[in-house]
């Protein structure tokens, strides 16, 4: 197992509930204790920090500040125009353009390239396409869940 310096001085300062989560993009994600407080370590890649910071540290953040309401931010189902490379074995998060077709029917197209390190696929985008751990390619015309990300900017 490839051990890290950080990890390494988390261990020995603190306790780390988790360091790795099979999302895409966002591995490693490291979550746990230092004393009295909690520590979340995002992921170096601008895409994976922005994802894990939405998904997990503004929802953790509410929760700790008091706010009852659910974080988890809404999804609803649209027919995908775009043809989704995923492979099966994580969740998986793609960026991707939410909009009304010419027949007034909410669908979503890829923003492209979609690696951890490509934030134009995050900045050209208003939304994630959330495909199941076990879901492989997506073809067009097929349904996929999108979660609106405007909110993360300000409302968009």
């Amino acid at each position: 197992m490839k051990r890290t310096i950080p990890k390494t001085i988390l261990e020995e300062l603190g306790e780390i509930a988790f360091w790795k989560l099979a999302i895409k993009p966002g591995k490693p994600f490291a979550f746990g204790k230092l004393s009295n407080s909690w520590f979340c370590g995002l992921p170096g890649n601008p895409v994976s920090a922005a994802l894990t910071f939405y998904q997990l540290v503004q929802p953790l953040l509410a929760k700790l500040g008091g706010n009852t309401a659910s974080a988890v931010p809404p999804r609803q189902r649209v027919r995908t125009t775009s043809r989704l490379k995923k492979t099966p074995g994580r969740l998986d998060f793609q960026r991707g353009i939410l909009q009304r077709s010419a027949n007034g029917e909410l669908e979503v197209t890829t923003t492209g390239h979609q690696g951890s390190h490509i934030f134009s696929s995050f900045s050209l985008g208003n939304c994630f396409i959330v495909l199941e751990r076990e879901r492989g390619n997506v073809e067009p015309g097929e349904w996929v869940e999108v979660e609106p990300f405007n909110a993360l900017f300000g409302g968009l």
